[in-house]
């Protein structure tokens, strides 16, 4: 991903409305961010817990959607999988995040609904391999396969709410 700095990030989001973007909190980790090695950056409103966001790149540039949280009612005796990162992980930490749609669409009330990570993290969860070996300094091929298909599914998420596919 291409570094953002704070203006472009917040002129990211199709589907935010103005009071959404005056609200809307940074992170501490996104002024130290290493771009380069990532496909989305999404978080959690520290201020507003049940809202979250996800900005990733479509044709080249930033485009952000800004999610809502259903609430959580998943059991940690239970198994679920986020659809975006395919990681199995107990069902409360795997919440129904909603986007309303941009433009018409979104002002008639349509939104898209998916399964993701509680705390937004696939990004880095998709990187956890296995720890590597000294003379292993590469991912190995079913940790790239995990984040490209993480970027891919990213990709079109973000481009159904914002209707550019």
């Amino acid at each position: 991903m291409q570094p953002l700095v704070e203006h472009e990030l917040r002129e990211s989001f199709g589907n935010a409305t103005e009071a959404e973007l005056a609200q809307l909190s940074l992170p501490v980790r996104f002024f130290v961010t290493e771009w380069a090695h990532l496909d989305a950056f999404a978080w959690r409103d520290p201020r507003i817990p049940a809202r979250g966001y996800l900005v990733t790149e479509l044709d080249g540039s930033p485009a952000g959607v800004v999610l809502r949280a259903a609430a959580t009612n998943g059991s940690h005796h239970r198994a679920a999988i986020c659809t975006l990162c395919h990681t199995q992980q107990p069902a409360d930490q795997v919440v129904l995040f909603s986007a309303r749609r941009a433009g018409p669409a979104g002002e008639r009330g349509d939104s898209v609904g998916t399964y993701m990570c509680a705390d937004l993290a696939c990004q880095e969860t998709v990187r956890l391999g296995r720890p590597a070996a000294p003379s292993e300094v590469l991912p190995g091929v079913h940790e790239l396969m995990r984040i490209e298909g993480l970027a891919r599914r990213t990709r079109a998420f973000v481009a159904d709410v914002l209707g550019s596919e």
